[in-house]
Order: structure tokens, then C-alpha cells, then sequence
């Protein structure tokens, strides 16, 4: 019993100095954004966009394929055409997302 006291106290010691200590210690921020929504307009956003406009060119490449692998099959045509133009409307939104962002950020006169 009198071991466990003496843990507890010592413990409660230690980590009132630590306290005291680690009060003078400043740590750099790691990242080059000072708060979520900058973060989110200036890093998520237009990585996502990036993405998404990668992905529309490897799906006109596929829409391609797909089309003149069709040998003239009505449905396979099809599925080429819907395709290509998703891929489309993926590029159009991959775009659009660049100006949507500078809107935001000028209505909220973020620099």
C-alpha cells in the first residue's frame, strides 16, 4: 500500500514539473496552412481536382478503346459514348473547380 502511494505521488510530481517545463517549449507548425479552410481550399481541393482530371483523360483513352473495340455493336457503342461523356463532365467539373475555389476564397477575402 505504502509503494502504491509513493508511485502515485511520484508521478503527480513528475508531471507537474513537466508541466512547468514544457510551457517554454514552442513547436513550428509543420504544415504551410494556418487553419482548416485554408487547408481545405488551398491543398484538399485542388488535389482532389487534379485527380478527378486525371482520371476524366485515362477515361477518354478507355471511352476510345471501348468505341473501336465495339465493332459496331449498338450497346457497346453506347457504353462508349456514356463514357466519354462522363469523362467529359469530369473535365468540365475538374476546371470549374479552380475557378469555385477562387470565388470562395474571394468572397471570404482569404489571400
Amino acid at each position: 500500500m505504502n509503494k502504491k502511494i509513493i508511485i502515485l505521488f511520484s508521478i503527480i510530481g513528475l508531471l507537474s514539473v513537466a508541466s512547468l517545463i514544457s510551457a517554454q517549449v514552442t513547436i513550428p507548425n509543420p504544415l504551410r496552412y494556418n487553419n482548416f479552410g485554408q487547408l481545405l481550399l488551398e491543398g484538399i481541393i485542388p488535389a482532389v481536382a487534379g485527380l478527378v482530371g486525371a482520371i476524366s483523360v485515362i477515361m477518354i483513352i478507355v471511352a476510345g478503346i471501348l468505341y473501336l473495340t465495339s465493332a459496331g455493336s449498338p450497346t457497346k457503342m453506347e457504353t462508349a459514348k456514356k463514357a466519354l461523356i462522363y469523362a467529359i463532365a469530369g473535365i468540365v467539373i475538374t476546371l470549374m473547380a479552380g475557378a469555385i475555389v477562387a470565388t470562395i476564397k474571394f468572397a471570404l477575402g482569404a489571400p
